[in-house]
């Protein structure tokens, strides 16, 4: 009996769906005070704490905000772990049966909105004037 090379692929895809691993990654932004908008990458995400998927690690662009606060802009980098790393990805995305979680948690501290002081203002103003002068 001869079995067509569709056949084969169709119980191979079968078989590694049975087989398969997963791995799951998550990340959780917790914010003091908590209720801050927190966008990820220019992408409103949600208020804090928020969790969210991803499915690469690198480089992030972090961005809170919350009224009566000032703004926080920042970059926090996500360390591959050695299990995605080549040659065991392969082993812990398809060839484990376990389920595997990356979770990782970043925390940021708002500072209050500070109003700036009118003399001071004033000064840095002036220097301003002069220097285009």
């Amino acid at each position: 009996m001869r079995i067509s090379s569709l056949t084969l692929v169709v119980l191979a895809a079968c078989l590694g769906q049975m087989l398969g691993g997963c791995v799951e990654r998550r990340l959780t932004i917790k914010t003091e005070p908590e209720g801050a908008l927190v966008e990820l990458n220019d992408e409103p995400i949600g208020p804090s704490p928020v969790t969210v998927g991803f499915n690469w690690y690198g480089n992030y662009y972090v961005r809170i905000s919350m009224d009566g606060y000032q703004t926080l802009a920042t970059h926090r980098k996500l360390k591959r772990p050695e299990h995605d790393k080549f040659p065991w990805d392969f082993f812990a995305g398809v060839l484990s049966s376990e389920r595997i979680v990356d979770s990782y948690e970043w925390t940021f501290t708002l500072e209050p909105m500070q109003r700036p002081d009118r003399d001071d203002l004033i000064k840095k103003a002036e220097r301003v004037r002069n220097r285009l002068r």
